[in-house]
């Protein structure tokens, strides 16, 4: 994606999302899946020591404004590429009264100007927002620029190798989309709207990052609990083999398998 224009490319992004957000937090708060996964990467995150964090991708808000509500003597900021988010986000604040959160719309080769000065502790991204970045390596570097010396970051990508949906794909005769991760653009999720954006193996992320960071921990996301999207079979399945499935993927995340789920974590310290 390096070769296009950026700002053709993002503003692409930007009418994606903008979209996305008029039903977004409902179809959210109807996800027990997607609820989860959030729940184990708040959790990351706050295994980590920071006074001020950044948010990249934080959609309408919500975990923004939870960071917010249980540091009130820390500095939350946060970036997302669209208005429309912005807009959701900033009434949860408002709502709220959060003096501590501040949000702009934006991508990060902007956080200069977007939020001039100031450097962070902590940086983390759930959901895959920087899979849609138009070229990650500079992110790196752009990233790095705005930490503070020993700073940490929790990054999550969706994964190119995600084993389970290959194998589902493949028994339904369907091998377009069982390969559709490996295209250089990959286009979301829907069938029915676009995504630029691409997904990432294990390699691509460690030379994207490797120059400024250490690796301190990596963990895969639905290597066999079901993916967000599939979220009507953790019904199906029932509260126990769910649970199951979801104890197991933290014994796959310590085995060669971690890189193989809907998602992977990478965390990182500054070098």
């Amino acid at each position: 994606m390096a070769n296009m224009n950026s700002s053709d490319y993002y503003r692409r992004v930007a009418e994606y999302y903008d979209a996305d957000a008029r039903d977004f937090e409902e179809r959210y708060w109807t996800n027990p899946v997607l609820q989860t996964i959030r729940q184990s990467l708040r959790e990351e995150v706050k295994s980590r020591q920071f006074v001020n964090i950044l948010e990249i991708g934080f959609g309408t808000g919500i975990d923004a404004v939870h960071f917010g509500s249980i540091y009130p003597d820390r500095s939350i900021y946060g970036i997302d590429i669209s208005t429309a988010m912005l807009e959701h986000a900033r009434q949860k604040v408002e709502e709220l009264g959060l003096k501590n959160v501040s949000l702009k719309a934006g991508t990060p080769e902007e956080l200069e100007s977007l939020f001039p000065g100031i450097t962070f502790d902590h940086i983390y991204v759930f959901f895959g927002a920087l899979n849609t970045v138009h070229d990650l390596q500079h992110i790196a570097s752009v990233l790095r620029s705005r930490m503070n010396e020993g700073g940490t970051m929790v990054l999550t990508f969706v994964n190119k190798w995600y084993l389970v949906d290959i194998i589902i794909h493949l028994l339904r005769f369907r091998p377009q989309m069982a390969f559709r991760r490996f295209r250089d653009v990959w286009g979301g999720y829907s069938d029915l709207k676009f995504l630029e954006s691409r997904c990432l193996s294990p390699q691509q992320v460690r030379r994207a990052f490797g120059s400024h960071f250490t690796s301190t921990g990596k963990r895969g996301y639905s290597i066999l609990y079901p993916a967000w999207y599939r979220y009507g079979w953790r019904d199906k399945m029932g509260r126990r083999v769910s649970d199951f499935l979801w104890k197991t993927d933290k014994i796959l995340s310590s085995t060669p398998a971690w890189c193989l789920g809907e998602y992977a974590l990478y965390s990182f310290r500054t070098k």
